[in-house]
Parts: structure tokens; C-alpha cells; sequence
């Protein structure tokens, strides 16, 4: 079974950075595609970024292009999320996913696997 823990959450000033990573254990990510998601209270979670398993094409979401990169470290296992010049409205519990041989998709429910997420806080 794939286990997914995010870990780099935290309360961070407007304009600046977090970076959050997501570890795996159980199997290796190099079949998998990899998202990111957010859930902001009272709304529905939201695809941030991906990573497909195929080429490790990325897919970024109107919102957080320019800001957000995603990068996969296959020597531990672990994709993690760069985060620049944070706004208050990304303000969420961020959870990462893992769906197998998967395009890297947006849609939250294609992905298979979950970890318990962490939250970021953008505030002054």
C-alpha cells in the first residue's frame, strides 16, 4: 500500500515562501503521477499542480502559475511544492495524491492514494 505524508506546512507573511513536501512509502513514485490539492474551509478541493508519471509533464492551475513549482526527488521518494509570493488567499490544508500510470490530472477524484495534509496559513 502507497502512504503518502505531507510535511512543510506553516504560517507564512504575504509575498513569502513555504516549501511542502510529500514523502512516500510502500512503493516507488516513479509510476505514479502526483498532484497537489487544496482545501480552503467552506470550499471544495481544488487541483493546484501535477506531475504526470509518464514524462513528468507538470499542470498548473490559472491560479498559481508563475508562483508554484512542483519537483520530484527520486532518490528519496518524495515530490515536493515550492511556494512563492504566497497570498492570503492561498490560505488551505494542502494534501498530496498519488494515482498510478495516471496523466496528471487536476480532478481530485482520479487520484487513488492520499496523505492527511498540512495546513499553510498566509497571513499577516
Amino acid at each position: 500500500q502507497l502512504q503518502l505524508v505531507e510535511s512543510g506546512g506553516g504560517l507564512v507573511q504575504p509575498g513569502g515562501s513555504l516549501r511542502l513536501s510529500c514523502a512516500a512509502s510502500g512503493y516507488t513514485l516513479d509510476y505514479y503521477a502526483i498532484g497537489w490539492f487544496r482545501q480552503a474551509p467552506g470550499k471544495e478541493r481544488e487541483g493546484v499542480l501535477s506531475i504526470s508519471s509518464y514524462d513528468d509533464s507538470t499542470y498548473y492551475a490559472d491560479s498559481v502559475k508563475g508562483r508554484f513549482t512542483i519537483s520530484k526527488d527520486n532518490t528519496k521518494n518524495t515530490v515536493h511544492l515550492q511556494m512563492n509570493s504566497l497570498k492570503p488567499e492561498d490560505t488551505a490544508v494542502y494534501y498530496c495524491a498519488a494515482e498510478m500510470y495516471g496523466l496528471g490530472s487536476l480532478i481530485p477524484g482520479e487520484y487513488d492514494y492520499w496523505g492527511q495534509g498540512t495546513q499553510v496559513t498566509v497571513s499577516s
